[in-house]
């Protein structure tokens, strides 16, 4: 038997697709997210309908995105499931949550064992729609998982995890083997709750500068910021913040990368 073929589907590498078979992490990824009746549910990259079936039993309604065709088909003729799903043909990555959120008139919960070639990606694009998501439950590449939840002076560290913590509360929530999965993929993978603050933690004038100051400082991440946000700032303006200009990307707070972007004229 082919490896890559599971529950009569060839995996299809383009998309990362690893589909979850644990029985025990399934349970364990249904028990944490809690979903009820009343609740508007949204689930990325449903693949074969592992976490999709025993989620669907709780809920009247569930809307999945799915870009596979053929992946899309079996979840609309499912017996089981399609009196229950909306299924969305379209890559995640480009969709409009807001949009969703309007059509359903309540704030998203939103869940998914994410491909990991788009994780990070997908990640950012609903941090833009985190004023009308309630939270979100994901597989992820263990490692996304450590960095999103770094703390400064960490090699793991980085951009990822200073716009995570700006705008959601983080709990890791199970580490995953790679066996729970067909095919197996090549690295351990990991559970993890993202909440958005409803008041974040920081005020931040312009999300975009933001965004921008966490680039140029960790896409230099080895040399001082004096250096890596030169374009951005004169030593002296980083001092009168008091941060110290020969501190690496890695050394700053959240808190110092909200100041920093709140300087910026």
């Amino acid at each position: 038997m082919n490896s890559r073929v599971h529950q009569g589907h060839f995996a299809r590498k383009r998309f990362g697709q690893n589909f979850l078979h644990d029985d025990y992490i399934i349970k364990n990824i249904v028990a944490t997210i809690q979903p009820k009746a009343d609740q508007a549910l949204v689930e990325i990259g449903p693949g074969l309908a592992a976490l999709t079936m025993p989620v669907s039993e709780y809920v009247d309604h569930l809307t999945v995105i799915e870009i596979d065709r053929d992946l899309a088909s079996r979840l609309i003729e499912n017996p089981y499931l399609n009196n229950k799903l909306t299924v969305i043909e379209k890559d995640a990555l480009a969709f409009d949550f807001n949009e969703l959120s309007k059509q359903l008139g309540k704030p998203l919960r939103v869940f998914g064992n994410l491909p990991y070639n788009i994780s990070t990606p997908l990640i950012f694009h609903l941090f833009e729609y985190a004023n009308i998501i309630m939270d979100m439950h994901f597989m992820l590449q263990k490692e996304v998982v450590t960095r999103l939840v770094a703390a400064p002076n960490s090699k793991d560290y980085g951009r990822l995890s200073v716009m995570a913590q700006y705008y959601c509360h983080i709990i890791p929530v199970l580490e995953v083997p790679p066996t729970s999965f067909k095919p197996a993929p090549k690295v351990d993978s990991a559970v993890v709750k993202l909440i958005p603050y409803k008041e974040k933690p920081y005020f931040v004038k312009d999300i975009k500068i933001l965004s921008r100051v966490t680039t140029e400082a960790f896409n230099q991440r080895r040399k001082t910021i004096r250096n890596s946000l030169g374009n951005m700032f004169t030593v002296k303006q980083i001092t009168e913040l008091n941060i110290d200009p020969t501190l690496r990307a890695e050394n700053l707070t959240v808190e110092q990368y909200c100041q920093l972007a709140n300087a910026w004229i």
